[in-house]
């Protein structure tokens, strides 16, 4: 089995409160839940307007099957005009991690 986990730093335009960063992160999780049947949640800078912590997991039997899916959502997000992708960090956990 193996786990692979994505945090994903970005930064909202033209958002100027609380509410309009949720209109703008809750589409982008819901389209990586249904797009990629992965676990996903605004994570970090919760008390920020203009960034947001997107986390995502995902689990598998096979790595290289974790590391497309992961990199399949970074992809994505990336690709949003809404935002900037300030960075992106790859954890993946397998058999031989105790």
């Amino acid at each position: 089995m193996f786990v692979g986990a994505l945090e994903l730093d970005v930064l909202l335009g033209d958002v100027h409160s609380l509410k309009q960063k949720r209109s703008v992160v809750r589409p982008i999780v819901a389209e990586l839940r249904r797009k990629f049947e992965v676990s996903v949640a605004e994570a970090g800078h919760l008390d920020l307007h203009r960034r947001a912590l997107i986390g995502v997991a995902a689990v598998a039997a096979d790595a290289e099957h974790v590391r497309d899916v992961m990199a399949a959502c970074e992809r994505l997000v990336a690709g949003r005009p809404e935002l900037e992708l300030l960075s992106a960090r790859h954890r993946m956990v397998g058999p031989e991690d105790d």
